[in-house]
């Protein structure tokens, strides 16, 4: 939804201008990540009003989506940064971000793996814990011991 010509400040934007907030609200994220997504220069510096606040657009909005999307998928805000650059480039080869996904999914399994191990060695440990009234426990018994 864009903004009103007029905000309330008395500062004109155009009908695809979007303080933070309402950028927020577009694009899922939050104006407090804006902030940080601009510090780190994965959008650029936002325009600002006579008021001094920020305005973004709509290209800004769909960069937003994109980190905000990349995020939930897990990639690092490094791998974001690089994806931003192949994204913008329209020269870019495919072939680079398929190999990114591909390292990505790669890692995913590796950390999949590490989680099914922890989870089995919980539920072992647990198997063995009485849960009653003893103050015997192989969980903490397990956790003391310098491995």
């Amino acid at each position: 939804m864009p903004s009103l010509q007029q905000s309330n400040t008395g500062d004109s934007l155009s009908p695809h201008s979007y303080r933070i907030g309402e950028a927020a609200e577009l694009s899922g994220v939050s104006a407090k990540m804006i902030r940080h997504y601009e510090s780190l220069r994965l959008i650029p510096k936002a325009s600002r009003t006579s008021s001094d606040y920020r305005v973004y657009s709509d290209k800004d909005v769909h960069a937003l989506k994109f980190i905000r999307r990349a995020r939930d998928l897990g990639f690092s805000i490094k791998e974001i940064a690089m994806l931003l650059g192949l994204w913008r480039n329209q020269r870019r080869a495919s072939a680079e971000v398929k190999q990114m996904a591909l390292q990505h999914v790669a890692e995913l399994d590796e950390k999949i793996e590490q989680m099914k191990s922890i989870r089995a060695t919980l539920a072992e440990l647990a198997s063995h814990c009485h849960g009653d009234h003893r103050p015997e426990c192989p969980i903490l018994d397990d956790l003391s011991e310098q491995h």
